[in-house]
């Protein structure tokens, strides 16, 4: 468990990097499988280029030590992807998606056109030519690392003595440097307006700042991006108010009593929600003294969404006409500087809902009774959804963000009855402009007529995305895959350790793809598990799906619902167990033993009360018709020794 020096460890926020692989019936669509196969090959194709991108951070760490390593990898990660982005040069900025400003390079450098010309700046630390900055992938990362570089001194002096640095000690924490991340997100025009800024725009500051850190914190390993796993201090790099703002769930693990909270703050075990409590202990709107959680983060359409409003001049306080459909987007940027422009006064775009790719986070920033400007001669009936992420890079497309959006989608369907959720399309994604019938409700940009963008693309998953909308369709099949584990770790994208409620195992514990040992299909993910010298404590590991957060995860029918998955475990003494979100509370099942060095399918029946115990507020039965996978469990007497256990085919039959 991880050694914090204060109160607080951080427990499951969110899903990184998800597998985009088909999570529905048993046989898959051909246009699913093609994504499949063409999300392999970007795998391989990306693998070499990203090699390098190593080396350049290893370079870039070692000309500017001031800043932290695992740093420059996470703001790849949170811009790009490290993919080194190139727009279109014949694309102008009038064409642009909602006339984002450009992103350059594997780390996301602004050129101008509304943020700041962090291209220009860099090149000029550097002495090269901004053309250079722009399109070299080594340049790019030089130029970032210049830039944060300059930031992190301003607060830090003794960091501008390398030879001081270069010997140890006077190198900034992540957590130190939280304040120069927000000055560096470049969402500002000018350094003078970024002086002035004031609340309205650090809202998506923390943010870039806060996905900056959290990647760090989890630590990523998927398809060549290899983001460094380092535990964050996060009361020391936010305070309350902004981890609240964040919908952060940080907090402790109260062991006596099997509980999550603080003396002053708590989290609710379905929301997984940070809060207030107030002086007598009840959840408490900050500044008062009742229930309920921050008034000003809580959306009154969309309970799970944080509002913060676009900018008043970018949409129109009333409709002309009754909402009727549903646009889905692709931002062509980030979640951070999405909602940035979009509380820009000039840019004049906005969409009602921005949802985040990591963990599903959404954010309302129209009311859905109010006009976003998204979609030209189409906005006066439509809601849009923007999907942080670039059209040509299928990894933005995770679980948790399809997740998300469908749970954002099936609130419209249950007000609106003129957008049923079958209406949705569901066959091939397509490049370009694809103009759909009006009676097809739920689309894309590029299926609406008098459009000129072509979002969300060629690898935005319908099939996938119509199953989520409609749990049960898709030709009567009775087994829904939650993971297959062939194309990435699908929801189980945080390590073993990660977890507060994991005792027993150290943080060097990993949770990886495996193509050598396998159930079914190609591959498994192999959960190694090793012990914790410090603790004698058995092992109990709460292997989290969608880092336990219910928004990330696939709905489970209860009605004649059964979960289960395929395991192997390398030693004998192996039990195996899950955690269900319910509607009050998470639920633990039975465990089970399973044999050594054999593949056994092990399952536990949803509506079966002699299954389940109650573990967090649970009452030890699943009640809800509705609920979500919260982990698998693993459990093991306290050794020495590494076990190997490797689990396939998590799945729900109905």
């Amino acid at each position: 468990m991880r050694g914090y020096s204060r109160i607080l460890l951080s427990v499951a926020i969110s899903g990184l990097l998800a597998s985009t692989a088909f999570a529905g019936e048993s046989t898959a669509l051909p246009e699913e499988a093609a994504l499949v196969e063409q999300l392999n090959v970007e795998e391989a194709a990306l693998r070499p280029q990203r090699l390098a991108f190593q080396r350049y951070f290893k370079e870039a760490y070692a000309r500017y030590p001031a800043v932290p390593v695992g740093t420059l990898e996470s703001i790849a990660y949170v811009q790009s992807r490290w993919l080194n982005i190139q727009p279109d040069a014949n694309e102008s900025q009038t064409e642009a998606h909602h006339h984002m400003p450009a992103a350059y390079g594997v780390m996301g450098l602004y050129a101008g056109q509304g943020f700041a010309d962090q291209v220009t700046a860099g090149a000029q630390l550097l002495g090269v030519s901004p053309a250079l900055v722009r399109t070299d992938a080594r340049t790019n990362v030089l130029a970032a690392a210049a830039l944060l570089d300059a930031e992190i001194r301003k607060d830090h002096p003794a960091a501008d003595s390398r030879s001081r640095l270069k010997r140890g000690g006077n190198t900034p924490s992540p957590e130190e440097i939280r304040p120069a991340l927000m000055r560096y997100a470049g969402f500002s025009a000018s350094p003078v307006e970024a002086a002035r800024a004031s609340a309205v725009g650090d809202y998506a500051r923390t943010s870039f700042a806060y996905d900056v850190l959290l990647a760090q914190d989890r630590g990523v390993n998927d398809r060549g991006i290899v983001v460094p796993e380092r535990a964050i201090e996060w009361e020391r790099a936010f305070d309350m108010d902004q981890l609240i703002t964040q919908r952060a769930p940080m907090v402790r693990l109260d062991v006596a009593n099997d509980r999550i909270e603080t003396a002053d703050f708590e989290i609710d075990p379905i929301s997984e929600t940070l809060r207030a409590k107030s002086a007598d202990g009840r959840p408490t709107v900050k500044g008062t003294s009742g229930s309920g959680p921050d008034a000003g983060i809580q959306s009154t359409d969309y309970g799970p969404a944080i509002w913060n409003a676009a900018h008043s001049s970018n949409y129109n306080a009333s409709r002309s006409a009754a909402v009727s459909a549903v646009a889905i987007h692709t931002a062509q940027g980030s979640y951070a500087g999405t909602i940035s422009w979009f509380k820009n006064s000039s840019s004049n775009v906005s969409a009602h809902y921005v949802i985040r790719s990591s963990d599903g986070q959404v954010t309302q920033m129209v009311r859905n009774a109010h006009t976003a400007w998204h979609l030209r001669n189409q906005n006066s009936f439509a809601l849009g959804i923007e999907h942080e992420g670039y059209v040509n890079n299928s990894s933005w497309y995770t679980n948790a963000m399809y997740n998300a959006s469908a749970g954002v989608v099936r609130s419209f369907c249950a007000k609106y009855s003129s957008i049923p959720c079958s209406s949705a399309y569901k066959g091939a994604p397509s490049s370009g402009i694809n103009v759909l019938p009006t009676s097809v409700k739920i689309k894309g940009h590029q299926h609406y007529s008098g459009q000129t963008h072509t979002d969300p693309g060629i690898n935005w998953n319908w099939s996938k995305y119509y199953g989520l909308l409609n749990p049960g369709s898709g030709g009567g099949g009775t087994v829904k895959y939650l993971d297959r584990f062939e194309s990435s770790v699908g929801h189980f994208n945080t390590s073993p350790a990660y977890s507060g409620s994991t005792t027993g195992i150290s943080s060097a514990s990993t949770a990886t793809r495996d193509c050598s040992t396998r159930k079914n299909g190609s591959c498994s993910l192999r959960v190694l598990l090793k012990d914790n010298k410090s603790s004698s404590a058995n092992w109990a590991v709460r292997l989290l799906s969608g880092s336990g957060n219910p928004g990330s995860n696939t709905a489970l029918t209860r009605a004649n619902g059964t979960v289960g998955f395929w395991v192997w475990s390398g030693g004998t003494g192996t039990s195996v167990g899950v955690g269900i979100d319910d509607s009050d509370g998470t639920e633990r099942s039975t465990s089970k033993s399973v044999p050594a060095n054999k593949w056994t399918y092990v399952s536990w029946s949803l509506p079966t009360s002699s299954n389940w115990n109650a573990w967090v507020g649970g009452n030890g039965a699943i009640s809800a018709s509705t609920v979500k996978m919260d982990a698998i469990w693993l459990y093991h007497a306290n050794t020495a020794y590494d076990v190997n256990v490797y689990i396939d085919d998590v799945q729900i039959k109905n």
